[in-house]
């Protein structure tokens, strides 16, 4: 499942915060999030509110159990990586790849023997 380019598909720093718990540690509790904080913890209500708000935006879903609820991921970590890699592409790149990598090249992020390597290992994946 791809991330759509809409506002609604970007995390906030404090929503990925949440969803890095989720995708290392899987289902979990709002009450449960509290552990992985060292003091001064964030308040419930505040988790919660995030927490909800990441359901709304299709991230996560929730099992009931009673009056509270298990929150479970439904997009992968690499499901959002790829679709935030699609939307930079298309919003600084005019959705073209090539435009990244010769961007990556002019700043000298990665040199042409790194862009070789690359290009090898492609061709060898694509032959299997």
């Amino acid at each position: 499942m791809k991330i759509q380019s809409n506002g609604s598909s970007r995390l906030t720093s404090k929503e990925e915060e949440l969803m890095n718990f989720f995708w290392a540690k899987g289902a979990l509790f709002v009450r449960e999030l509290l552990d992985f904080y060292d003091e001064p913890k964030p308040h419930f209500n505040t988790l919660s509110t995030i927490v909800r708000g990441l359901e709304e935006k299709g991230f996560l879903d929730h099992r009931s159990f009673g009056n509270t609820y298990q929150y479970f991921v439904v997009i992968t970590q690499d499901e959002y990586k790829s679709g935030a890699l699609d939307n930079v592409v298309k919003k600084y790149f005019k959705n073209s790849y090539l435009g990244v990598v010769s961007s990556l090249i002019k700043e000298e992020q990665i040199s042409l023997e790194e862009l070789r390597k690359l290009i090898d290992s492609v061709e060898k994946s694509s032959k299997k």
